[in-house]
């Protein structure tokens, strides 16, 4: 290896270390310096061992002579790299049985390896998504059709809209501390765009992610204006005090989770999906009639309403509606304000 090469290998080296040193930590300028120290140590070594001996270090560092992709061609290994870190790319074999595949880049001398499993499903209503609370989602108008929310270590992403409805991936890192979430958000998209080219549908493949909305933050109910609706009052209880949580944008999905202050076994939820991809459609099903101009969307418990908006079904769904009645005078009327000022908030024709 002549000197021109030896510098390069050397500063490439120097780069991984530095980036797997700031995952473990060493950040300060003394830690920095016995970095320094290690670099050049390793650099030494690589050099001493001639082409055979940086060709192995370069293997257990980087991705360079690994495989480009992992779970059945479904993970690109340069995204999932982008996501976690650098390091060699190595999978178990895809699972039929349960749908999922275990992906892991390897630290190499640091021990850092990291991890990311990826499920694929589908949705039979809103409540089977992926949804945690106080996830960031992602719209299709604001992201050229990539659809769906990330939070902390995991991800999801909706296959592209050629693909039938419902269809989702899902990403959850672990090992290795925080993970961006935008790059996570960004191996989701990867994900399902590859496993729609599997299915052979999706024939136009989703852009990457651009943007990600704000997460949730708690605050008191509004008993005037519940979850931020003008319109939509609950009844007042003096000896108890609810919060509500409430996501931001409508774009492909709005939700309000409203729970007793001390008691987040009953948290409730209120949520409005814009977004046909989210389910598969109820709209054309033999549902019965609901509200107005809105039809019930599935079997009992009777919790799920679908109504057409603009040409498009929308979803409207109060989760655990019975916890929400001493709210409200009756069940029914919960969904009549619900409908009425939730459908007037997405834009949608009149209802009632």
């Amino acid at each position: 290896m002549g000197s021109e090469g030896v510098d390069k290998a050397s500063a490439g080296l120097a780069g991984h270390v530095d980036a797997a040193l700031d995952r473990r930590g060493f950040t300060t300028r003394a830690l920095r310096v016995r970095a320094g120290v290690v670099t050049l140590a390793v650099a030494a070594t690589a050099v001493g061992l001639g082409i055979g001996g940086w060709a192995l270090l370069r293997d257990d560092m980087t991705n360079d002579y690994g495989p480009k992709s992992v779970c059945d061609g479904t993970v690109s290994s340069q995204v999932l790299n982008d996501a976690l870190g650098a390091g060699k790319v190595s999978a178990e074999p895809y699972s039929s049985v349960t749908a999922t595949c275990t992906v892991m880049v390897a630290g190499g001398m640091f021990g850092d390896d990291r991890h990311v499993m990826v499920s694929f499903g589908q949705s039979k209503d809103i409540f089977h998504l992926p949804i945690a609370s106080g996830a960031r989602t992602f719209a299709a108008s604001a992201n050229g059709g990539a659809v769906g929310a990330v939070r902390d270590s995991e991800a999801w992403a909706l296959l592209p809209a050629d693909c039938p409805n419902g269809l989702w991936v899902q990403v959850s890192a672990y090992g290795g501390g925080q993970f961006d979430p935008l790059k996570l958000a960004r191996l989701a998209v990867s994900t399902a765009n590859r496993t729609a080219d599997q299915r052979g549908c999706g024939r136009t493949p989703l852009p990457a992610l651009r943007e990600l909305t704000p997460a949730s933050t708690e605050r008191e109910l509004d008993g005037d204006a519940v979850c931020g609706l003008p319109g939509i009052t609950v009844l007042r209880a003096a000896d108890k005090r609810y919060k509500e949580a409430v996501t931001v944008g409508s774009d492909p999905l709005w939700t309000c989770e409203i729970t007793p202050d001390g008691d987040h076994e009953g948290t409730s939820a209120l949520v409005i999906a814009t977004e046909p991809r989210l389910r598969p459609d109820a709209a054309d099903r033999d549902t019965s009639p609901a509200f107005g101009r809105a039809r019930w969307a599935g079997s009992l418990p009777r919790d799920e309403i679908v109504v057409t908006c603009h040409g498009r079904p929308t979803y409207f769904r109060i989760g655990t509606v019975r916890q929400l009645g001493h709210l409200f005078s009756t069940s029914d009327e919960a969904w009549k304000q619900f409908l009425t000022v939730g459908g007037e908030a997405v834009g949608c024709e009149p209802i009632l």
